[in-house]
């Protein structure tokens, strides 16, 4: 069981968990399948990824490990690493997201909680902007 299974036990629990569950989420890496040529090299400027379409909707494919990203496709699945904050940034539109699909702790992203998710991350740009920057010294006494 990995750190977000557990976040999402909590959820099913009690609700007041789902704000350490996104924080979680923005703040782990995931593992995102590409599509990608056999002789091309991997890059994140130049890789697709792998969208599913499945009852109408387009899904972004998401794991928290290797191990269960191959045991949804393959071992010769080609993936990218990113964070839950570069693939919230990342993404677009009526993208949905199904986390670690299959499992028995899976998660699927509607659009509205993604968009949600992209301003909590916009707004915390926004937040680290404004900060002076720490340059190791201590603040000057009046």
């Amino acid at each position: 069981m990995t750190r977000l299974d557990e976040a999402i036990q909590l959820c099913s629990e009690n609700e007041k968990n789902w704000p350490d569950f996104y924080n979680l989420f923005l703040n782990s890496h995931f593992y995102v399948p590409i599509i990608a040529e056999q002789d091309s090299r991997i890059n994140e400027d130049g890789a697709l990824p792998l969208l599913v379409e499945a009852n109408d909707k387009t899904y972004l494919m998401l794991f928290d490990t290797i191990s269960r990203l191959t045991d949804w496709a393959d071992k010769k699945t080609r993936y990218l690493p990113v964070t839950g904050h570069g693939i919230t940034e990342m993404s677009s539109g009526n993208i949905y997201w199904a986390l670690n699909y299959g499992t028995e702790s899976q998660k699927f992203f509607e659009p509205d909680e993604i968009s949600w998710l992209k301003s909590v991350v916009q707004k915390a740009k926004e937040d680290s902007d404004q900060q002076p920057p720490d340059n190791g010294e201590e603040p000057a006494e009046p």
